[in-house]
């Protein structure tokens, strides 16, 4: 009866240790997409003036090099939006930066 116990007690255990590392990875990924989205827009924005081909292409290596991919990018004027998506074991994550020069405020 007591091993019975002592099983079950340990189960509880590996469910609550799973549960929580699924919810760390699922945090990690979603920190990582809004890293990779704000890094992104910055860059991007730092070359807007040479179009939006430009910009995105930029914003979508740094995307890349922070392991996301973009799923959209928009160039208004020299405000950039980008848009990425981080995949991981524990799913999916998506974040959205906006990156534009400083405006004064009034």
């Amino acid at each position: 009866m007591s091993s019975l116990y002592a099983l079950g007690v340990g189960l509880v255990f590996v469910a609550a240790g799973t549960v929580v590392a699924v919810d760390g990875a699922h945090l990690i990924a979603r920190e990582q997409a809004r890293t990779a989205a704000d890094l992104g827009a910055l860059a991007g924005a730092a070359v807007a003036i040479e179009g939006a081909a430009a910009a995105c292409e930029r914003a979508g290596q740094i995307a890349a090099a922070n392991a996301a991919t973009v799923t959209a990018c928009r160039l208004d004027g020299l405000d950039l939006t980008l848009s990425v998506q981080v995949v991981t074991g524990a799913g999916a994550a998506e974040a959205t930066a906006v990156a534009g020069p400083v405006r004064e405020v009034t």
